[in-house]
């Protein structure tokens, strides 16, 4: 395949930007079409209400637990091999994924498909390495929260994308998510240069490849060991949220599923509106470190309001907070990124994002699992009231972060990002 050139400066290439938003939105809309026919998929398979739950609990888990486990070692191999050969293996991965779960006949088929789109699920960690080879430094931010804007369109779409689809049949919405994710991986065939130059990427060490070894080389770097401690801590309670607000919702509010939908459409639109028009004005203000600190604070509001529910069951502290956190999150997730990536040389940005996805990963693991046993055993609102604590401890780590990161950054940008090859 002919390689394509052009230089960062330029802007990046229209069939490169329609590839990484292309494999965005379809990674997000991939997650939310599963969200709304998952249930009825087990119900299939296992038929006593109890058990059902707790297999998709399992379920659920098991994709979080390979991508914990498979993260590191996949942006290492990128850093080694390149950007282009390793994200068109996750995104076929994938494809094979949701293939998997259409096909079914027994559920250990469905458990397959979760399992080998959780090992090649660094999806997204590429990609964010790819937009920092191919940027530089201070346009980082940029477009990840462009990036950020484009999954919130995907989380808003899939759910809703699911349901109708489910009318003409239970897997139909697999078949359709597997056909256009292999539509995806065609298209970065024939279209997505590579954007790792040979010159710039790293030699593989054995350690890269053990997630638990290669995170604490990760976390044995300064500035990045206090953000990647950020992101796990505001992760842990986020994650908890996403299973226990449908049920406070019913339990305090009764309200029903379609109540409960309006809730993740929220958040979806208010993703979008935050990191379409509102997220570059306030970086460009105040920086990203101050930008995540606020996001972080949002979200504090956010899970007071929540817990609050319970003492005024009303639906009003319910939306309200719902869009505050949504907001936060929404200003966070491209500011820690763009922090991450500007500590980072440019040799190492695949590790980087790999440990990031890592430590999400590994805080979905914990949150669900930890709120859920929270919820039923301590209160309606506890899991909500830790996340406040919890999260202003990740405020306290970024600003630990904070003046190493600073000193990082300058250095690192006096690198030029190396041209498309």
């Amino acid at each position: 395949m002919e390689s394509t050139t052009q230089n960062v400066e330029k802007g990046i290439e229209p069939q490169v930007l329609i590839f990484i938003i292309l494999t965005g939105i379809l990674t997000s809309i991939g997650f939310g079409i599963i969200t709304p026919v998952a249930p009825f998929l087990i119900s299939r398979y296992v038929s006593d209400p109890n058990q059902a739950g707790i297999v998709l609990g399992w379920l659920t888990s098991i994709f979080a637990i390979c991508q914990f486990l498979s993260a590191p070692a996949l942006g290492a191999l990128s850093d080694k091999y390149g950007r282009r050969a390793i994200l068109l293996l996750c995104i076929l991965g994938s494809a094979i994924g949701f293939l998997l779960l259409g096909l079914g006949g027994a559920l250990w088929v469905l458990f397959l498909g979760r399992i080998i789109d959780g090992i090649t699920g660094a999806n997204m960690s590429v990609t964010f390495a790819f937009i920092a080879d191919v940027t530089p430094p201070g346009q980082r931010g940029k477009f990840f929260g462009m990036m950020g804007a484009i999954m919130g369109i995907g989380f808003l779409v899939g759910p809703a994308v699911g349901g109708v689809l489910a009318r003409f049949g239970v897997v139909i919405p697999f078949y359709a998510a597997a056909a256009l994710t292999f539509v995806n991986v065609l298209y970065g065939f024939f279209f997505m240069p590579e954007s790792l130059p040979k010159e710039k990427r790293s030699q593989l060490k054995m350690a890269a490849l053990n997630p638990f070894s290669a995170l604490a080389n990760v976390l044995s770097i300064p500035p990045l060991r206090w953000l990647l401690v950020a992101i796990f801590l505001y992760t842990v309670p986020f994650a908890a949220l996403s299973v226990n607000i449908s049920l406070l919702a019913k339990d305090n509010l009764h309200w029903d599923a379609a109540g409960i939908g309006v809730i993740f459409a929220s958040v979806g639109i208010t993703d979008i509106l935050v990191q379409g028009l509102l997220l570059q004005v306030l970086m460009h203000n105040f920086g990203e470190s101050a930008v995540a600190i606020g996001g972080l604070i949002l979200e504090i509001v956010g899970y007071i309001l929540m817990a609050s529910v319970v003492l005024v069951l009303s639906p009003i502290p319910m939306m309200v907070g719902t869009i505050v956190l949504a907001m936060g999150d929404g200003l966070l997730g491209p500011s820690l990124n763009g922090l991450l990536s500007g500590a980072a040389g440019a040799e190492a940005q695949g590790q980087v994002q790999g440990g990031n996805q890592s430590m999400q990963s590994l805080a979905r693991i914990i949150g669900p699992f930890v709120g859920g046993l929270m919820y039923v055993n301590m209160g309606h609102a506890s899991p909500f009231l830790s996340g406040v604590f919890i999260t202003l401890l990740a405020i306290a780590a970024i600003m630990v972060a904070r003046p190493k990161v600073n000193r990082f950054a300058p250095l690192n940008e006096q690198s030029a990002p190396p041209n498309l090859v």
